[in-house]
């Protein structure tokens, strides 16, 4: 597949005429989008951060996006607006608020279950697509007059490309394919702007993390660490009073302050790379 062919929409699909934006993440890149768009080197002016909760956000990306990404974007003309889910009530719902939601039997992160298998995942649909959209629609987009919505997938990603169900109002595009930046191009983009580099970009609870992150969890952010934890434990024993197999955020079937070793340096740890999709906009 040639780099930027899956950036072409179906004959069919209506081409976007108006309304062009980024979905951003606030990882590495989505911010190296960010850089470009300054350069002008793609064309998108308005980018789009949904904010799934301050108490869902990882800290680190949450202060990237305060104290890097939201002055850059403003010293260059382009509006970037955090965005967030509101119920029909006008409150703020977050993700960890409705893991936690007493009485809730939603479990919208794809934790493993008994058999090793992720749950169902609609945490990204939910909180990120969903929020965008709305916001898309407010602002004129629909099915005659698609906004075009750039993700920020990269080269050695490109067999994640179109693997999202594109909605009506949203024709999909992957500068980043059509330039033929890889992820590991990405720092050294951001850096030429004089920006740091980010923290990979997730919720901090993420069953996707690779083994050695939460092993830096552990070790460089230990609250943080006792919190997720908690959330798994709390999790359990919700599922244990409806008489439901438990769940983990791991792989290893075990609750995570018995498989996040403490010292001792990990084999390595191939994962599930899924956190990289593109789904969360990274």
């Amino acid at each position: 597949m040639p780099v930027g062919s899956a950036t072409a929409p179906p004959a069919d699909v209506p081409r976007s005429t108006g309304l062009r934006t980024f979905s951003y993440g606030g990882g590495w890149q989505s911010t190296a989008a960010l850089v470009l768009a300054a350069r002008e080197e793609i064309d998108f002016r308005t980018f789009l951060f949904a904010n799934v909760g301050a108490d869902s956000e990882h800290p680190a990306t949450l202060r990237y996006v305060t104290e890097h990404a939201a002055p850059f974007a403003a010293a260059h003309g382009i509006d970037l607006h955090e965005l967030h889910r509101i119920k029909r009530d006008g409150s703020t719902e977050t993700l960890y608020g409705r893991l936690t939601r007493e009485g809730s039997r939603s479990i919208p992160i794809p934790v493993r279950m008994s058999n090793g298998a992720p749950g169902t995942r609609s945490c990204t649909a939910d909180f990120k697509i969903k929020v965008i959209g709305r916001w898309l629609k407010a602002h004129g987009a629909n099915a005659t007059n698609p906004a075009t919505v750039g993700i920020g997938i990269s080269v050695d990603e490109i067999h994640r490309a179109n693997t999202r169900r594109c909605e009506p109002y949203e024709r999909i595009v992957y500068p980043l394919l059509d330039l033929g930046i890889r992820r590991a191009d990405c720092p050294r983009i951001i850096r030429s702007a004089g920006l740091p580099v980010p923290p990979k970009s997730s919720c901090w609870f993420c069953p996707f993390h690779r083994l050695t992150a939460w092993q830096d969890m552990r070790r460089d952010d230990p609250e943080l660490f006792t919190r997720a934890c908690h959330l798994e434990d709390t999790l359990n024993t919700r599922r244990r009073d409806l008489a439901k197999d438990p769940v983990w955020l791991t792989r290893y079937n075990a609750p995570l302050a018995d498989v996040v070793p403490t010292d001792d340096p990990l084999p390595f740890d191939d994962g599930d790379g899924t956190c990289d999709s593109g789904w969360c906009f990274t």
